[in-house]
Order: C-alpha cells, then structure tokens, then sequence
C-alpha cells in the first residue's frame, strides 16, 4: 500500500544530486578580478596576451590568485580589491589601446563546477553593490532630429525630380518649403504625398511666396517616441556590454525614462560618462565661399552654423547633415599616417554609397566631420577632399588622445542614441551594504526556517521530523534551480523563498492532519497514511495553483523587484508541492512503508470522547 517503485525514489535521488550540486557554487563566495576583452576585431586575447599580463603584474610587483583564459576574453582574479584597482591601472597603461579593461567579480568556486555549468546566482544591485541610474529621454530631441533628417530626404527628393524649391527651412516642430509658383508646389505635393506617408502636407501662401508647411502625423509622431525609447535601449545595452557588466538591468520606466542597474561595477566613474554620453557622427560640407567675418559679429549666412575647428580656427559649416552615424556597422581606435590617433570607422552599403557619391561630387572641397556630444557639436576635422572614397572606409582623426580615440570608437560601434539622454538619478550601492543585505536575508530565512521547523519536529513528532528533511530540500532545490536558470537574485526574491518555506509547510501540514484524522475515524495506520496523502493532494494542488496563479500575474504586469520576487514565488511553489507531495511520502513509504504499524508516530492525536448511555 506505502511502496514507492524504484523509478520514483531514482527521480527523487537525481533530484537531490542536482539540486546539491547546483546549490554547492553559491557558498564559494566570489573575488575581486579584473576582466580583459579585445577592443577591435585584429585584436586577440590569447596565450601570448596572457602571458605578457602576468609578467607586467610581476614586475610591478601585483600578485594575483589565478587566471582564466576565454574565448571572450582574460580574467585575473586577485584577493583583495586595492590590488585589483592598482593592476586595473597599470594594465590600461600597457595594453589599454586595444583592450578594454573593465573591474568584475568572479566566483571562487572550483573549475570543475564552471565546466559543467554548475554556477552560482546573480546577485542584484541590492546584495553585490553596484550603481543604479535613472536615465530620461529628451523627447523634443529626438522630433527635433527626425525633422532634420526629413529635411535632408525631402531636399533630395525634390532635387531628384527636379523641382526648383525656394528654400526648405524647420520652424519649430514643423518644416517650411518656399515654391515660386503654385503650379510647381502642386507638383511637390502630388510627388512628396507618395513617398512620405508619414508627413501631413498643408498650403500656406504669403503675400511673396506659395509655401508647403510639413508636419509628422500624431499617431506617427507617438510611434517614433516608442521606437526612439527601444533603440536607446538596445544602445544602452551594447554599451554595457562593451563594460562587461555581467547581468546588468536596464528596463523602460513609464513613457520616456529608463533605468539601469550594474551589480558589480566597482568603477562607477566610468559607468557613468559611458552612459551618459551621446556621441553621434554627422557628415557635413564646410561653406568657404560665404563671409565669416559675418558670422564672426553673430549673423551667420542662411543655412550656415558656426563652430571653431578643434585645434583650429572658426569655421563655417553648412547646417545639411549628409551622412550620420546611424550607417555606422564598425568603429575602432587606431593610428592615421601621422602616427597620430584616430578612429577608423565603417559604413554600411547604403552609408558607403552616399559616402561615395559625396566624395565624388565635391572633389576640391571641404568635407567637416562633427562629432555630437551632450548637446555639443565640435568639428573634430575637416579634411579638403582629394578624390574620389569608395569602400565605406571614413578616418576620423584631429588632436585627440588614444583614450579619447578608444572612448569615441566604443560610443559610435555601440550605436547612437535615437534621442538624447540625460541621468536624473544616480544611486550607489557599496559593497559593505550588499554583504550586510545578504547577511539579514539569509538570516531571516535561516530563523523562519528553525522556528517553523522546532515547532514540526515537536509537535508532529517523527512524521514532523520528515516534513523538516522535506522542508530543508524544498530549500536545495529552489536556490538549485535559480543557480541552474542563472537567475538575479534581489531583496525581493529572498524575500520570497522566506515567504516559501512558510508556504511549503503548509502542504506537510495538511497531510498530516489529514492522516490525524483517518486515525481519528479508527482506520489502520498504513491505510490512515495512504488516505491522508491521498485526499491532501487535492487540497495542496487547489491552494497552490491559486497562488501560482497570482505568481504569474505579477511577473506578467510588473516590473523590476516585483518580477524577481514572482520568478522566486513561482518557482517555490512548484519546488514545494514536489518535495511535500513526493519527497515526503517517499521518505514515509522508505521507513514505514514496509513494516506492521500499532500506532502513527505523528504526535498525540485528539479523540473525542463518547457519550455512555
């Protein structure tokens, strides 16, 4: 009646296995390291890199705990975090043009476990340290950028099919084009209304001129704010990467915010100006022929801006953006002829293209290479062009240190920002205060866990001493299989495994005082055992599909600390109907299941007593 087949206690032991082993790397604890990955595709971390490092960390007299040599990259793990930053420090000096070298932590669990995938959790912001930003996204930036970017495809446009404007200008969120007759803005509409569907086109005459105001349609306008948020995102998350943040957070919060968290970042200085810069490149012709005296006294020429040259004198240059760093597919540090820094950068076919048509149209002339950052646009260069440049090869060099080479090429490989961000709120979290966050979780659950249990054992008796051993693997395999789904661990989902094992001997409970009841009804204690699991399954399985219900609810509509702990609910309710409903009764059936019974070892059980009549 109380016999288990062999397969089911095979299920239950490779259980035990792999929740032991996959719960194993998370008390190794980790060490400061150092992480070092090829900043561009010539470059290789190899035998030979590896090697030349631990012989510069020799000589300055660094000592380091091991090595780790990946495809990815080099980690040098070290004891304490003063020499980790010191050899941070002197690596950048020696290899820093071509690598990135990046602060990290490492795990101190053994090889053999990292070879079979056997690794710890990842820690939150709130347990590992690190540094949390709230970005905003400057949605009037990004409109203001789309509307030049269509004044450009509008300019061409008409020049292809030969359509004399009198001038196309923005005027606020609109943009304005001047025709001489109303017969050739006509023209323009019926052609602009096929290609742009997006624009909303509408006359405007004047007492001199016939103009065509052009505005972005609402519901195209809102679509272009989603999609600018998305891609600040997605650039948000290749510059991370390019950091080697290992699980790094970076979600959308309301309409036009997004936030960003990086447990582990030791070197916030550096997280934070990768961040919060938005380098973007634009192509533009240098105007020679107009007065800059002018513009000098403050009335630069119609359709000129002023800027100062780095290293240079002021220079005019036409406001016309013919080619931006949207058709950017590589960008990488290196020299020019001169020896001198620069950053060599690749177009993508349509970018090669146009490239390719500008330099062969504008031989002679100067070409203004403008780098926009916060806000800021510099002319970096602006080289006169010799001939004819195919390939989609573009140099940018001008005056600026490898550093200033390397950061550049890493913001422009990364992508550009589809709009302009600004962080409105930083916060950091030490190291010291992640350890204190770990030591009161962990022990609120370890005392939740030795009351719960204390109370079981003594008033359940042997069968509470079974509901505790099932209790304790419930534990082994969630943390198991959070290790095994490399999930993040936060706050809120230690929150949730305490809230667990509240929950998890609820299940222990309801069997047993199902099986107190079958004795009570005077049934024979094997088949008081086999009824008391029997009729509890249904029970627990009720109970816990309305609260994994719930679970999956939360993780579906929220956000952040909320889908951490739904992620940790969902999984403990699956970890504890398992180790209450099968664990336990295989424990049971092990011990009791195969021997005459006088009496259940489940404590005192409570009989009503009769009446005599």
């Amino acid at each position: 009646m109380n016999r288990y087949p062999l397969w089911k206690y095979l299920i239950i032991a490779v259980s035990l296995l792999f929740g032991l082993l996959y719960t194993l790397p998370n008390f190794f604890g980790e060490s400061p390291a150092i992480q070092i990955s090829p900043l561009r595709a010539s470059a290789q971390a190899d035998a030979a890199l590896l090697q030349q490092i631990e012989q510069t960390l020799a000589r300055h007299h660094l000592p380091f705990s091991g090595t780790l040599l990946e495809a990815s990259g080099i980690k040098i793990r070290f004891t304490d975090t003063d020499t980790q930053i010191k050899a941070r420090d002197v690596l950048e000096a020696e290899i820093g043009n071509d690598f990135i070298v990046a602060l990290n932590l490492l795990p101190n669990s053994p090889e053999w476990m990292s070879r079979i995938g056997a690794l710890p959790m990842y820690l939150g912001l709130d347990l590992r340290g690190g540094v949390h930003f709230m970005l905003q996204v400057d949605m009037d930036g990004a409109l203001l950028k789309s509307l030049d970017r269509y004044s450009s495809d509008l300019r061409s446009t008409l020049r292809e099919q030969r359509i004399p404007s009198a001038g196309i200008d923005r005027d606020g969120d609109q943009i304005v084009i001047k025709f001489r007759n109303a017969q050739t803005r006509d023209r323009a509409i019926a052609e602009l209304s096929k290609t742009f569907v997006d624009l909303d086109l509408r006359t405007i005459d004047t007492a001199d001129d016939f103009h065509l105001q052009v505005t972005i349609k609402p519901d195209v306008h809102k679509r272009m704010q989603t999609a600018a948020l998305q891609q600040n995102i997605t650039t948000l998350r290749n510059r991370v990467n390019e950091l080697g943040v290992a699980e790094p957070i970076i979600q959308q919060a309301g309409s036009d915010r997004v936030i960003v968290q990086l447990p582990g970042v030791q070197d916030t200085a550096k997280a934070k100006d990768i961040l919060g810069r938005t380098a973007t490149l634009e192509i533009r012709m240098v105007d020679d022929e107009s007065d800059i005296e002018a513009a000098l006294r403050g009335q630069p020429p119609f359709g000129t801006e002023l800027f100062t040259e780095r290293g240079g004198g002021p220079l005019l240059v036409k406001k016309q953006i013919l080619l931006t760093g949207d058709r950017i597919t590589d960008a990488q540090p290196g020299f020019d002829q001169d020896n001198q820094p620069a950053v060599h950068v690749t177009l993508d076919s349509n970018g090669a293209r146009i490239f390719k048509q500008l330099t062969r149209q504008n031989v002679g002339k100067r070409m203004a290479i403008l780098l926009v950052e916060k806000h800021l646009t510099e002319v970096v260069t602006a080289p006169v062009i010799r001939e004819e440049i195919g390939g989609g090869r573009v140099q940018i060099s001008g005056r600026m240190s490898s550093t200033e080479a390397r950061d550049v090429a890493l913001l422009l490989r990364a992508g550009a920002l589809a709009a302009p961000m600004e962080i409105i709120e930083e916060r950091t979290v030490g190291p010291s205060l992640g350890a204190e966050n770990i030591s009161r979780g962990f022990n609120s659950t370890l005392y939740g866990f030795l009351a719960v249990a204390l109370f079981i054992a003594i008033y359940y008796m042997a069968f509470g001493a079974i509901s505790v051993t099932a209790l304790s693997i419930n534990l082994l395999l969630l943390i198991g299989l959070l290790s095994i789904l490399q999930a993040t661990l936060t706050l809120p989902g230690m929150a949730a495994i305490a809230l667990t094992v509240g929950m998890a001997i609820d299940a222990n409970v309801l069997i047993n005082e199902r099986i107190r009841d079958e004795i009570r009804n005077g049934i024979a204690p094997q088949a008081a055992i086999h009824a008391g699991y029997e009729r509890a399954l249904g029970t627990i399985l009720d109970s816990n599909i309305t609260t994994l219900i719930a679970g999956i609810a939360l993780f579906a509509f929220g956000s952040g600390p909320v889908k951490g702990f739904a992620v940790v609910l969902c999984l403990g309710i699956l970890t504890s109907v398992f180790s209450a409903t099968m664990v336990s009764r295989g424990m049971v059936n092990l011990f009791y299941g195969n021997r005459k019974l006088n009496r259940v070892p489940i404590g005192s059980v409570w009989k009503p007593k009769r009446s005599k009549r």
